[in-house]
């Protein structure tokens, strides 16, 4: 049976792979394939990138329901990012996927 300390973990929704690299930023390179700094860098000009797409696509959406209505994301950019780039490192299958970062498989 494997022991460890697992009173560290966050309550709630549990992202073993970025809590990990969060953990241990110096690791970053071997799971992403990319520094920390270049990875700061890809998360602030993501996060610019969605905030104008979505600002976008707010100005073109015919108002049908009240703003902000339907289903939240599963996960925040900074979490899709690390996802994106842990799947394209290591190829895994979704279930890995699922398990590492709290999401379903589909």
């Amino acid at each position: 049976m494997v022991e460890g300390n697992f009173n560290r973990l966050p309550k709630g929704k549990i992202h073993l792979t970025l809590n990990y690299i969060l953990e241990y930023p110096h690791r970053k390179k071997q799971i992403q394939g990319i520094t920390n700094h270049q990875s700061q860098d890809l998360l602030a000009q993501a996060e610019m990138q969605h905030e104008k797409l979505q600002t976008e696509i707010e100005s073109k959406k015919i108002p049908i329901n009240q703003k902000g209505g339907g289903p939240k994301p599963k996960l925040e950019i900074k979490e899709e990012i690390c996802l994106y780039l842990f799947y394209l490192r290591k190829i895994p299958t979704f279930q890995v996927l699922g398990l590492h970062f709290g999401i379903s498989k589909t």
